[in-house]
């Protein structure tokens, strides 16, 4: 998972393939549910970009749909529970 700091993604490391190059400069980034939170997402080019909202020049995650699900699916099941 690498991003340059306009927001190109070129290389997705969660399944080791190679990604388009997207540009997410003009991305439409969305924060939770409640409309505000560190966490963004953004659809482009069938893709799935995930941000800190609150340090939106770093890098981002992107995921396939595939992906975007089986992430969803286990947070919901509390997976990724820190607490």
């Amino acid at each position: 998972m690498t991003s340059t700091i306009t927001g190109t993604v070129g290389q997705h490391g969660l399944a080791g393939q190679d990604m388009p190059d997207l540009d997410l400069t003009g991305a439409d980034w969305r924060s939770g549910s409640q409309g505000v939170g560190d966490v963004q997402i953004a659809f482009v080019e069938g893709f799935i970009a995930m941000r800190n909202g609150r340090r939106p020049e770093g890098p981002s995650i992107v995921f396939t749909p595939a992906e975007w699900r089986a992430f969803v699916v286990n947070a919901r099941e509390g997976e990724f529970d820190l607490t």
